[in-house]
């Protein structure tokens, strides 16, 4: 409860009482006092409950930033860590490629020109 509630509520306490003495003693201005007091204690206590939850959303949101974050880095960490490995599997596959085709010319030879011709063949106008 923050001091907004607390007087509100004092408040409107105070004019529940200000407009039943009026009642009682047939002032009818101090009925009316009490009736305003009542609605600006009634609004003054709203006003600092509105206050409140808008301070905890505000602490949630941070909160939430705070979890994004510390969430986005992981990620962001993850993501180097798997282009670093395909990175050294990528550079382990090229150099077994290229020791494969200097063990095997002829066969890497006849390989790429099959590559080459089914290309060209599919590459082709439509007669």
């Amino acid at each position: 409860m923050n001091r907004d509630q607390f007087r509100g509520a004092s408040r409107h306490l105070k004019g529940r009482a200000q407009s039943a003495l009026g009642g009682v003693t047939g002032d009818p201005a101090r009925q009316v006092r009490g009736a305003v007091n009542q609605v600006a204690g009634g609004a003054q206590y709203a006003y600092g409950r509105a206050r409140d939850r808008a301070e905890e959303l505000a602490h949630d949101g941070r909160y939430l930033v705070g979890e994004v974050r510390d969430r986005a880095g992981t990620l962001i960490d993850d993501g180097r860590d798997v282009a670093r490995h395909a990175a050294k599997r990528g550079t382990t596959y090229g150099r077994q490629a290229v020791r494969y085709a200097d063990d095997n010319r002829t066969s890497a030879f006849i390989g790429l020109a099959a590559v080459a011709f089914a290309v060209g063949w599919l590459a082709r106008p439509k007669r």
